[in-house]
């Protein structure tokens, strides 16, 4: 191949892991049901199809020959970094559009403000086909008078009496989130199944608190328009029912699907600065109640429902099988980057683009991705950074390895 970013060596990857999903059954509940191999679920097998021959006209388009079973699967990564991060990869975005290089992409991934950024462009149908227009969109809502206290708190309060599990994350959702996005989006992801046909796949991460904390299990979470689960584990339930109360792999109690606004929430929390955010979140408690100083007191956030509960499974931690609940924070906090989104063996990547808007240390995140896929034993290409470079970085790398995926990332901010 010829050209920039894709200037790659293709390998496959090896590793193996368990896969699981949960799927709807004829008589009106989930139940667990075992895939045969590590093969991604119907929809996003149906869709990655489809995009891949977007990939291959946008190939042919730049000169770059492949055969169709050759066409790479790329992924493109957005750290996290707060509003600096939406709005660092919306311009990324449009960048590479420009460039012709944005319909090479097959899944877009996002942790903390990288996600603001995606939910914004994904309100829109196949907002790729017209992304001036999008990003016009979005800078004027941005530049926008906001939300008012009366619509956050009458927000607050649907989320209060909307479900079992009332946490921070709903209150971060009303106090900060929209204040950042100035909206409120009670959309919900299932609802853009089928609307992005033309458009890179996209792919929420979070990670598990009491994993990250123990750390035992599969903290890396991950969460789609079709379904949300353990990207290393490999189990998953439908993203419609992610939050309702299941007992052995079947659903006994249902929870409306939480919409944009929360999931930009609990991809979003910043639980890094716990100072500042007991601060703000105590000016509203006159308003919230009793229950946000339950919360704030045990610092509850993104409880849900743990659809594991009480299952059977020898490729599941058990500690993942025995609470029922779970709570989800901000990726951020563990890896800056949704590098574990997309080193899933069934997504079989072959080039990693990863935008990092962080703050510091430039290659503190591709590090430690690099280290911990070794502990895993996940194929990923050696980081070897010298002195000179960490005196003065350029502005991006490429990291290469025998059969391992390719990973160029690179400091936008440069």
């Amino acid at each position: 191949m010829t050209g920039f970013v894709l200037q790659v060596h293709i390998y496959q990857v090896s590793y193996v892991h368990v896969s699981t999903d949960l799927s709807v059954c004829l008589c009106g509940f989930l139940s667990v049901k075992r895939r045969n191999k590590n093969l991604l679920n119907n929809s996003e097998q149906e869709f990655v199809a489809g995009r891949r021959k977007t990939v291959l006209q946008a190939l042919k388009k730049l000169k770059i020959q492949c055969s169709r079973q050759a066409v790479p699967n790329i992924a493109l990564l957005g750290s996290g970094g707060a509003q600096r991060a939406m709005v660092g990869l919306l311009g990324s975005l449009v960048q590479r559009e420009k460039a012709g290089l944005l319909d090479c992409i097959l899944y877009l991934s996002g942790v903390s403000g990288s996600t603001w950024c995606m939910a914004s462009l994904y309100k829109e149908p196949n907002w790729s086909t017209k992304l001036e227009t999008v990003k016009e969109k979005i800078i004027e809502r941005l530049s926008g008078p906001g939300v008012s206290l009366t619509d956050a708190m009458a927000k607050l309060k649907k989320y209060y009496y909307g479900k079992d599990f009332f946490s921070l994350t709903d209150v971060w959702a009303v106090l900060v989130v929209t204040s950042i996005v100035k909206e409120i989006d009670e959309h919900t992801l299932t609802e853009q199944r089928k609307q992005h046909n033309k458009d890179p796949f996209p792919i929420y991460a979070v990670i598990d608190k009491q994993s990250k904390q123990s750390n035992d299990g599969d903290p890396w979470f991950e969460i789609n328009p079709y379904e949300a689960g353990y990207s290393l584990s490999g189990v998953f339930v439908d993203t419609g029912d992610f939050g309702s109360q299941f007992h052995k792999g079947s659903k006994i109690k249902h929870q409306d699907e939480f919409d944009m606004l929360y999931l930009q929430a609990l991809c979003g929390s910043a639980l890094g600065d716990e100072v500042v955010i007991k601060k703000d979140i105590w000016q509203t408690i006159k308003d919230a109640g009793i229950s946000i100083c339950k919360c704030m007191a045990q610092w509850i956030w993104g409880r849900k429902y743990n659809f594991l509960h009480n299952m059977t499974d020898e490729g599941v931690k058990s500690t993942l099988l025995q609470s029922e609940t779970r709570d989800y924070i901000d990726a951020g906090v563990l890896l800056n980057s949704p590098y574990f989104s997309v080193l899933r063996e069934d997504r079989d990547i072959d080039l990693i683009i990863s935008l990092d808007f962080s703050q510091g240390d430039p290659f503190m995140t591709v590090k430690d991705a690099a280290e911990t896929c070794k502990k895993l034993k996940i194929p990923f290409p050696e980081v070897n950074i010298t002195s000179e470079d960490k005196k003065k970085p350029k502005d991006f790398y490429v990291f290469k390895g025998q059969n391992t995926p390719t990973c160029y990332t690179k400091n936008p901010r440069k």
